[in-house]
């Protein structure tokens, strides 16, 4: 019951989120960290496709995640983008199996930890614009009730970027798409100099920024760029009064 509930809570927390102008970035950050809580997987990330149909790391529930979704991308190989390419999940452990199928990249995630994963397709009909990326310490893959969950949470993600107004307009889609990528490359710049400023991890430079955002009532990318722009300091992001220009 109390999984039930959590998961009730998740989806009227997202429901609450598609509005105009929400912030995308933001957005699927917040899932990915759900996603760890309600599926007991250690890490998660979502990755999307560009107009080309390459894919790009968007979000992640912390710095490990990215690293390791940046190694998939570096090799063009790994469940990611097997599910982004077949449109279907993808559930193994990191035995044998997986190192056939994923010779570099398996014992790479072997080395940090990661034990299994499953890789969901963000699939609209015949349109798959993602992946949504599970890993987890056990060898053991998501169970099937699991596997259900997770892939609602795929489809929730989904939805958060192709939302009904959108689906419209191709032109829309595609520029919705472009935005939560530019916004990724400001975000990763900003978090660098934050971190780099006051002498913490990019996990938490992350936090510092997401946290500044929210209780300014600002979207993590206009964040990011006042960092970059120079009109927001990285000491802004710790004080105890926020009054920074806008």
């Amino acid at each position: 019951m109390a999984r039930e509930q959590d998961l009730l809570a998740a989806f009227v927390e997202f429901a609450d989120t598609f509005v105009d102008d929400y912030d995308v970035v933001e957005f699927l950050h917040r899932l990915a960290e759900r996603c760890v809580g309600l599926l007991n997987v250690s890490e998660a990330g979502i990755m999307l496709a560009d107009r080309d149909g390459t894919l790009h790391y968007i979000a992640s529930s912390s710095e490990r995640m990215h690293l390791i979704e940046l190694f998939e991308l570096q090799h063009d190989e790994g469940p990611c983008l097997d599910a982004y390419r077949t449109g279907v999940a993808v559930h193994a452990a990191m035995a044998d199996e997986a190192n056939t199928r994923w010779p570099r990249f398996a014992p790479h995630a072997r080395d940090v930890g990661f034990q299994s994963v499953s890789a969901l397709p963000m699939r609209l009909r015949a349109d798959v614009i993602g992946a949504l990326n599970l890993f987890s310490a056990t060898p053991e893959p998501l169970n099937s009730e699991d596997q259900q969950v997770a892939q609602a949470l795929a489809d929730i993600a989904t939805i958060s970027i192709l939302q009904e107004r959108a689906l419209k307009d191709g032109q829309v889609v595609t520029t919705q798409l472009e935005g939560a990528l530019e916004s990724r490359i400001a975000i990763e710049q900003a978090k660098g100099m934050v971190a780099e400023h006051n002498h913490v991890s990019i996990d938490d430079a992350f936090t510092l920024l997401r946290g500044y955002a929210r209780k300014n009532n600002r979207l993590l990318r206009q964040t990011a760029d006042a960092i970059i722009d120079g009109t927001l300091t990285a000491d802004a992001l710790t004080a105890p009064t926020r009054n920074q220009p806008a």
